[in-house]
């Protein structure tokens, strides 16, 4: 019987001829067959798979060295283009795309040998905090099927939540891999902007997006980000003159006492259950009994970040789709017309779910004349002021931490009613995204109605090593106190 506990101890299963690789894909193409009612899966590519497994084992047998990812079982996002396989980011308006290249970070992990299962459901272009606009239908919690995932990255959650998988990628624009990564109790990270490649990715908002990786292993996530963390050319965001990311079991001093700030505003907001505030702030009083220092530092521009960043995202997702026209690539209406504008109008109509069409007509009025500077260019200047005061806070403090969500899982149809009130859920993620600084969800609380959420921790720019470091000082006190 395959049992996975994370990478380190199955390549050491793999050398003493404990387990195999194809071992590994058969267990968890079962586990995605008895699971298929949650949903998380768009496709799968069960042939190649094992394929690709009984190869690699070949060369374990042959005494080949193993490389880094050998026979690991990854889940990738339908956002995420691997060549000669579909990418649909779950919409019809792309429903028989298939990619003729693979995305960068893809293929990094495809260069050390790792093993891609299938694709896994989203919301439609990643618009969406619970994975119930969908292409494909929504996705169902693990832990409870009355419960939402969370999304946009809902699936890939999941997969690695019900064991489907041993990771995930995801993409996180405004909270689309930490927060359903607190919602179904896995580890959620979101690099800085710039560390991970773009390219072959579809996009939402180009300066907000950023491949994320989902785990059950702290170690394991830093090992994936650690392969995918290459300079690109084909993706002139990237920090090209950064060092290679030295991460996987990197260790850490666990007598280094930080510091670490929290924002006052967000724990006592109205939004936040109590339980969760409760919590944090447990956890920031256990962490100052053990030395570090922690300390609530003013946030005085709460009320500005989702505003800010609905208006910044929707302008560029705007922008981005308008290529999906049916034309070169994509849905086209079967309905005659004798014009063009009526020939857009229709296959964009039938091939953009509502989310997205919402998403789409904000955008453009925020760009339209009369309208760009009092949208526009006041979230642009809101934007510049968060980063301003952000690096004033990383002149002294090594790290923030605050909760993800207001709520833990929510029922599923809970707020189909309120988009409002979905993207105001966002509250607490979209912060790391609009100042492109590196986060990370940690499953370390429970609450009282039974389902998980996560503590996220927030570093400078670029520092994952220490967001990484800190991250796993966290996980260890999880398993040595009740209390976290």
């Amino acid at each position: 019987m395959f049992s996975f506990v994370n990478i380190e101890q199955y390549h050491k299963d793999l050398k003493q001829g404990k387990t195999s690789s194809k071992l590994a894909v058969e267990f968890y193409l079962k586990n995605i067959k008895n699971h298929n009612q949650l949903n998380a899966f768009v496709e799968i590519y069960a042939d190649e798979a094992i394929q690709k497994a009984t190869l690699l084992d070949e060369k374990i047998k042959s005494g080949e060295p193993i490389k880094k990812l050998h026979g690991v079982v990854i889940a990738l996002k339908d956002v995420i283009c691997y060549a000669n396989h579909k990418v649909t980011a779950a919409s019809a308006i792309l429903k028989d795309y298939t990619s003729s290249y693979s995305a960068s970070a893809v293929q990094y992990l495809l260069d050390e040998d790792a093993i891609i299962i299938g694709t896994c459901n989203c919301d439609e272009f990643a618009m969406g905090s619970t994975n119930e606009n969908s292409y494909y239908g929504k996705v169902f919690n693990a832990l409870d099927h009355t419960k939402v995932p969370g999304g946009s990255s809902g699936g890939s959650a999941v997969a690695v939540q019900a064991d489907m998988c041993m990771l995930s990628l995801g993409s996180d624009t405004g909270g689309s891999v930490r927060q359903p990564a607190d919602f179904c109790g896995v580890i959620g990270l979101k690099p800085s902007y710039g560390t991970i490649s773009r390219y072959g990715l579809i996009a939402y908002a180009s300066s907000f997006d950023q491949i994320g990786i989902f785990g059950k292993h702290l170690q394991d996530a830093a090992l994936l980000l650690e392969v995918m963390a290459k300079p690109d050319a084909f993706d002139s965001t990237m920090n090209m003159d950064r060092t290679k990311l030295s991460l996987y079991n990197m260790p850490y001093d666990s007598n280094k006492k930080y510091t670490i700030a929290y924002f006052k505003e967000m724990l006592e907001h109205p939004s936040l259950d109590t339980e969760i505030s409760d919590s944090i702030k447990e956890t920031a009083a256990i962490l100052k009994a053990d030395g570090h220092t922690i300390n609530a530092v003013e946030f005085d521009l709460l009320d500005y970040i989702v505003p800010a960043y609905y208006v910044l995202t929707t302008a560029e997702a705007s922008s981005n789709l308008s290529r999906y026209d049916g034309i070169r690539y994509g849905h086209r209406s079967n309905i005659e017309i004798g014009n063009l504008t009526d020939f857009y109008l229709n296959n964009r109509s039938e091939g953009f779910g509502k989310e997205v069409k919402r998403r789409i007509m904000l955008g453009a009025f925020v760009l339209s004349s009369g309208y760009y500077d009092a949208y526009y260019s006041k979230a642009q200047q809101v934007r510049k002021k968060l980063v301003e005061k952000v690096n004033r806070i990383f002149e002294e403090y090594d790290a923030i931490i605050l909760p993800n969500s207001p709520t833990t899982a929510f029922s599923i149809g809970q707020k189909d009613k309120d988009p409002i009130a979905t993207y105001l859920s966002d509250i607490f993620t979209v912060f790391a995204n609009l100042t492109g600084l590196p986060a990370i969800s940690l499953p370390i609380y429970k609450h009282s109605n039974g389902m998980p959420f996560g503590l996220q921790v927030i570093t400078k720019k670029y520092d994952e090593k220490g967001l990484i470091q800190l991250s796993a000082l966290m996980m260890d006190k999880k398993k040595n106190a009740v209390t976290i």
